[in-house]
């Protein structure tokens, strides 16, 4: 029998760090002789982060939708062309933040690919940060925070140089009341030799919490068609609704050669200096957004 191809299945909320694991990972599949590819989903109809993963990477992108629920039948024929095409060792999976990961995992070990996958498991990314945070969002959110950790293979408690020490004990001692296979990290760093030894979780029992139905998350985008002030951009982030769980995307302020690269996770900004020119799309999530209204302020934004 030919050997089969590994697969894994990064998962986490959103903002918690899946894309800086999505790249470390890359980084050591290819230190191993190893060619991974990547299958991306993004809620909204353009992706950001694609730009983040190196040309030489076989990547399918499936976009405006979520991949466990209302895009899920786009799933299959995506998997089936990337074995067609070939060229690869590893494939990894990274799902949107609102993804319930147990629906993903039933099309990755359909009876169509028994014999082509290995499905290794699910490595959740936790934001310590937005954990401590956890209760501007809504029960629905909540709910499937909690899911994508309880059914984890392991669990990285990322970003702990965000928490106080005296937090920390508290925040794994809650986190492990929902699994038991924690590390902290920072940037999404640990030991992939860890991944060696994972193993899976029994899915059964796990609630259906999906995109559009039970979780009402808006995705707005936005492309900026002239350089924005700074600081008039940032007079408006500080106006947000804390709905706005998560933004991303290319910001060309003025003054500035390159636009610059923009991460927004609750509450907390960065901004990241880029020395070529991407295009200004800009990406917003969070729920019960008034998307019309915030269209409205970023285009006043370029006046």
């Amino acid at each position: 029998m030919k050997n089969k191809k590994t697969v894994y299945l990064l998962s986490g909320f959103l903002g918690s760090g899946k894309t800086t694991l999505l790249k470390n990972l890359i980084r050591f599949e290819k230190k191993q002789g190893r060619l991974p590819a990547v299958l991306m989903n993004e809620a909204g109809k353009i992706s950001i982060d694609s730009e983040e993963v190196d040309k030489d990477i076989p990547l399918s992108e499936l976009l405006d939708g979520c991949i466990c629920c209302t895009i899920q039948d786009k799933l299959e024929s995506q998997l089936q062309q990337l074995l067609i095409d070939g060229g690869f060792d590893t494939l990894i999976i990274e799902t949107t933040g609102a993804a319930h990961p147990v629906e993903v995992v039933d099309s990755v070990l359909s009876p169509l690919f028994a014999d082509q996958f290995s499905f290794k498991g699910i490595i959740t990314t936790v934001d310590a940060h937005q954990w401590e945070k956890r209760d501007v969002l809504s029960i629905q959110a909540l709910q499937l925070m909690r899911e994508q950790i309880k059914y984890a293979s392991i669990v990285l408690l990322n970003k702990m140089d965000l928490v106080t020490e005296d937090r920390i004990p508290g925040i794994l001692n809650e986190i492990q009341s929902l699994s038991s296979n924690i590390y902290l990290t920072q940037h999404a760093k640990i030991d992939f030799k860890l991944l060696d030894n994972l193993s899976l979780i029994n899915y059964e029992g796990a609630s259906q919490v999906r995109l559009n139905h039970e979780l009402q998350l808006n995705v707005i985008v936005h492309t900026f068609n002239r350089p924005v002030q700074r600081g008039a951009f940032n007079e408006w982030m500080k106006s947000l609704s804390t709905s706005v769980y998560r933004m991303k995307g290319f910001i060309p302020f003025n003054n500035d050669k390159y636009p610059t690269l923009f991460q927004y996770s609750y509450g907390m900004p960065l901004f990241f200096e880029h020395d070529m020119k991407m295009t200004p799309n800009f990406v917003i999530i969070g729920e019960n957004l008034n998307g019309e209204q915030i269209k409205k302020d970023l285009e006043g934004l370029e006046r």
